[in-house]
């Protein structure tokens, strides 16, 4: 089988935790199943991250993108005391060079129902 470009999206939107790609201008340019399902309209393709993130946020970002080019790879942000995840900026490079991030979040693991699949647990609580 070919690793093509259908495969790798399908890939994507198979993974439970949602990806939203944004490049280095900060223009969300990709969107797991996932990321769709739970952000709805708040965040588009196309538009500005800070559509739905704050000047505070553009800084800290701005700072994990310094370190990103000086070779860090994901770094911690912090941890959402509302929704109980964790959340972790991660860089996307291609041939060493930075070229987008996305924010990736750590669920919370349910243990009195450890049969619940990740992908559900936040519908659950919002």
């Amino acid at each position: 089988m070919e690793l093509t470009k259908d495969v790798l999206l399908g890939i994507l939107d198979a993974y439970a935790y949602e990806i939203v790609f944004v490049d280095r201008n900060h223009i969300v340019q990709y969107m797991n199943k996932t990321a769709k399902q739970r952000y709805g309209q708040r965040v588009q393709i196309g538009q500005s991250l800070f559509q739905c993130h704050n000047e505070n946020s553009r800084y800290k970002i701005e700072e994990f993108l310094m370190r990103a080019d000086q070779g860090e790879e994901e770094m911690f942000e912090l941890y959402n005391q509302k929704t109980g995840e964790r959340e972790f900026f991660v860089p996307v490079r291609v041939d060493g060079k930075v070229i987008g991030y996305f924010e990736r979040h750590e669920a919370p693991w349910d243990q009195e129902h450890p049969e619940i699949p990740v992908g559900e647990y936040w519908k659950r609580r919002e």
